[in-house]
């Protein structure tokens, strides 16, 4: 019996010529992948909320159901946060870039953007207040001061500690959406 899917040499439909959806460059997506230290923390965080989900089962099956409610209300907001945390960095699309955070989100018109460039300069590691040497990739706005704007992506952030050539492409990648859809 041929199984086609396995081999390399089957010959390909016409069908499989179709535009992929990340072909779209008015949708907004992330020009890299979230990195292991973002995606472990957030697995861990649902699976607190799993124990979380559990306990307010037992609870209402015990208990009165507004103790259960409470168990529930805090797994929601634990799974919101995991969301979040997945959601963060940055995302582009031909409109312009979006920086991501966990409790804002700002976003630039490429028309706004002056330029997307890589720096050395002390960076946050991981986003705690300890600082360490490392590169960062810096936006400068149009009508806004160098240092207001916080660097959109370091060596050390969630995605990229530890993977510094991930941090290579992904810092080239969003200059080359700056460079292409910002007004020279």
């Amino acid at each position: 019996m041929p199984l086609p899917f396995l081999t390399a040499d089957r010959a390909f439909d016409a069908a499989d010529d179709v535009a992929l959806p990340f072909d779209d460059r008015e949708r907004w997506r992330r020009p890299y992948r979230p990195g292991p230290w973002r995606v472990g923390t957030a697995a861990l965080a649902l699976l607190l909320a799993s124990f979380v989900l559990l306990a307010a089962v037992v609870i209402a099956l015990t208990d009165g159901p507004s103790s259960a409610a409470v168990c529930f209300g805090v797994a929601l907001v634990v799974i919101a946060g995991a969301l979040r945390l997945l959601r963060m960095g940055v995302w582009v699309s031909a409109r312009g870039l979006r920086h991501v955070g966990f409790l804002l989100t700002r976003t630039t018109r490429w028309s706004d953007v002056v330029s997307v460039r890589t720096l050395q300069q002390p960076v946050r590691w991981l986003g705690l207040p300890r600082t360490v040497q490392g590169q960062a990739l810096v936006l400068a706005r149009r009508g806004r001061a160098a240092g207001s704007v916080p660097p959109l992506l370091t060596t050390h952030n969630a995605d990229f500690l530890g993977r510094v050539t991930a941090f290579d492409r992904a810092a080239d990648s969003v200059e080359a959406w700056a460079e292409e859809h910002r007004p020279h």
